[in-house]
Order: structure tokens, then sequence, then C-alpha cells
């Protein structure tokens, strides 16, 4: 799971990056891409290290890329780089500008970049695929060959592939692509401290149908560097709950088709990653390969019930709020479980 950050130079997006990261300005300056890791801010993860008191605690957590592309250039680089990010962070400069228009035009420049790409690489394969027989044709070239002509077209005219339906069959058929237009993108954008309604406005227009946030990033470093209690004390002030930036984290993680369920304990409280949909020994081989091979039950309360007993797994098991589920059972997002297993 990555989410690659992307922008025109000046844009804010180290700037953005440095802050969601902690990554020190400077480091891997020289190198096309930099990576810094983000925890996924979560009032339940946050509550239940509150409750248990534990040794350790392990949060969930965003792989972030910054990209330094030149514009114009380094697109195979910057392709290869993202081959397996699962989203893309645009980052756009509203800080020279307190125009609409222009931040739209600004998006605009490197979005007609990256759907000219996606282009290049679709007619190649429709070449490629002309030229084999029928015999030769796999299942899933089929489904290319009948779907590609038709994406082609799309980013013809400048709009992403991210805005086709795809049936499960023909989105497997594009997995081994590394297309842009086409995995999920968060729209920033980085306006001044005085015009924090800019993104809002450009919002209102439609023309940017991703979803979109704005942020001054040059405010939210200063707020970065405050402590928990400073912190909070200045975004009342503000009138705000939390920082804009946890807030670009926490929907870029959306993105991915990911949720979290949490084991806890008191050498422990973990939130753990698993793909929306997952069933019980899928969420449980997160742990461990062996707590899927031998998953015989789970024990599961939802986050809410354990709230509404009083905050105890034993309250929770006494009220009946405690499952226990089988192989068929799909984790939800907030589950307390502990597995039971023989290997």
């Amino acid at each position: 799971m990555e989410i690659g950050i992307i922008g025109l130079p000046q844009s804010g997006k180290s700037t953005l990056f440095r802050i969601m990261t902690g990554v020190a300005e400077g480091a891997g300056f020289n190198d096309p891409v930099v990576r810094g890791v983000s925890r996924v801010p979560d009032s339940r993860f946050d509550r239940l290290a509150s409750v248990f008191g534990p040794e350790k605690v392990t949060p969930a957590s965003v792989p972030f890329l910054d990209v330094r592309a030149q514009e114009g250039s380094g697109w195979d680089l910057i392709r290869k780089s993202l081959v397996n990010a699962d989203g893309i962070l645009h980052v756009i400069d509203g800080f020279t500008t307190s125009s609409t228009e222009e931040v739209i035009r600004r998006y605009r420049k490197l979005e007609d970049e990256l759907i000219f790409a996606d282009l290049i690489a679709v007619e190649h394969r429709i070449e490629r695929l002309s030229k084999l027989s029928r015999q030769q044709i796999k299942p899933d070239e089929t489904v290319q060959a009948r779907l590609l002509p038709r994406i082609k077209e799309t980013l013809e005219k400048g709009e992403t592939m991210r805005r086709l339906p795809f049936s499960p069959e023909e989105t497997h058929a594009l997995r081994g692509f590394a297309f842009w237009t086409l995995r999920p993108e968060v729209v920033v954008i980085n306006e001044r401290d005085d015009n924090r309604s800019l993104a809002d406005e450009v919002e209102k227009t439609g023309q940017i149908r991703s979803p979109l946030i704005g942020i001054a990033c040059r405010m939210e470093a200063e707020i970065a560097e405050l402590a928990p209690g400073e912190r909070h004390e200045f975004l009342a002030h503000m009138g705000e709950s939390e920082p804009a930036f946890e807030r670009i984290i926490r929907t870029c993680f959306g993105l991915t088709g990911r949720i979290c369920y949490f084991t806890v304990g008191e050498d422990e409280v973990r939130a753990w990653v698993v793909p929306a949909g997952s069933t019980a020994p899928r969420a449980a081989a997160a742990i461990h390969k062996d707590f899927e091979r031998g998953f015989i039950k789970a024990e599961v309360v939802s986050y809410d019930d354990f709230v509404a007993c009083g905050e105890t797994l034993a309250a929770a098991k006494a009220k009946g709020r405690q499952r226990l589920e089988g192989k068929d059972y799909i984790v939800q997002d907030g589950d307390i479980i502990s597995f039971r297993f023989n290997v």
C-alpha cells in the first residue's frame, strides 16, 4: 500500500510530505522518489490505547512517496517508481493565486500529462494485441482488446480512466498496467493563510471531481511542530477540530480500499490493516500466516459495542456483544478481535 504525491514544481507537495511523514527536509534530496510513513489519525485507536495502557502501541499507517518530477521530463522513471502505488495525492499551488480558473488550469496541466502518458501506453497495447492471432490471444487479452478502444476514446477526450465504470472482470484484466489515471486520486490545494476558502470555491465549480481538500502548508507546518496540548488550543482558536494534514492522511487511507481491526491488551494495542471484505481467516493472516492456516474462531466485538458496554471486554461478553465468528465472517472496520487457532 503506497500513495504517490505528485504536483508541479513549487506546488508545496514536498512541504506537505514533510508535514505528514516527519521526514526531515533535505533527506534523500537527490533521489527522484523519497519515502515516508504517516500515522493514520484514528480516535478509536487513541481511546483503546488510553483504556488498556499497553506497553506498546502500533497504529495504522500509510506510506507516502514524494515524486520529484520536472515538468515534461522523467515520466518513465516516475512511472516505474509508482508501479505499486494504490493512489495519487495531487498537490496544486493555490498559494500564489486567488483565481479558481488558474488553480484549475494548474490542475489540468499535470493531469493532461498523466492522461497523455496513459494514452501512449494504451495505443502501444492496442497495436500489440492487433498482431496476435486468435489462437495466441489469452482470456485477459480478449477483454483488453474489447476494452482498450473505449479507454482510448475517453483519454483522447481529455478525461481520466477513473471516470469509466469497470466490471470486476475488466478490472482484473487491467491489473498488470501501471495506468496513472485509473488510480484513485485526492486533490490538495495549498492555500494562503488568508485565503482558506479557495478550495471550497474550486470545488463548487465541479471541474475537479476527485476528493478535494484545502490546506495552508505554511501554517500547518507550524501546527505540526506544536505539542499536542498547544495544537488542540491553537486549532480551537481557529475553529477547527483537527489539522488539515490529518484529514488528508485519513482520506488517502480511505482511497486504498482497506480497513482496520484492532487487537488489544496490556502488552500492545495494535491496528491491523486489511482489504475491505476480508474474511476472518484472511484478516488473521495479517498477524501471522499460522493464524489463517489454523483458524478456528474469532472472538469479535465492534468498537461501538465496546464503548457502549463501559469500555471493558468482560462487560461486552456478559451482555452478549462479544460474538464467536467462523470462517465466513467478513471483518468490519473497527472490530476488536481475538483469534482462536491451532497449528
